[in-house]
């Protein structure tokens, strides 16, 4: 579930967890995140090549997993959170009509200058071969005078 209104970092509480999604995935997902990242290789965008390199379809790139855990941690924090750091592992491919399964835990908080507080969080995206990826997250809230 989007959030409409960014969090209030007074409200978010170490250990919290985060609001949980699951994506649909679809060939055109995988698709359009291949071609849309200039990622040309035809395991993203032709099944007949991807079952010749021993795949049994076309599986999502690394770009395109990207955008979808920033997609979950902005989709949990609101629109005027910005992710600063963002570290991810890889796990099993992603295919076509297997929904990933986002969950993840809030795992520090911290002040820093000019309004600016930062929220840790740990996250994992999984489908039904288990977990597609996993990673750490760091996200800036702005304090807006107690907003």
């Amino acid at each position: 579930m989007t959030t409409t209104s960014t969090l209030k970092w007074a409200d978010i509480s170490v250990g919290g967890e985060l609001s949980p999604i699951e994506i649909s995935v679809t060939a055109t997902v995988i698709v359009a995140g291949a071609i849309a990242s200039r990622d040309f290789m035809p395991v993203h965008h032709d099944r007949d090549y991807a079952n010749k390199q021993g795949s049994p379809n076309v599986f999502m790139n690394i770009l395109t997993t990207n955008g979808l855990c920033v997609r979950f941690l902005t989709d949990w924090a609101g629109p005027e959170a910005m992710v600063k750091r963002l570290s991810i592992r890889l796990g099993v491919p992603c295919f076509p009509d297997d929904p990933l399964r986002f969950t993840g835990t809030v795992t520090g908080k911290s002040s820093g200058s000019g309004g600016e507080n930062f929220v840790e969080v740990t996250f994992q995206g999984a489908n039904s071969l288990g977990k597609h990826v996993s990673g750490t997250a760091v996200l800036s809230l702005l304090d807006r005078a107690g907003a």
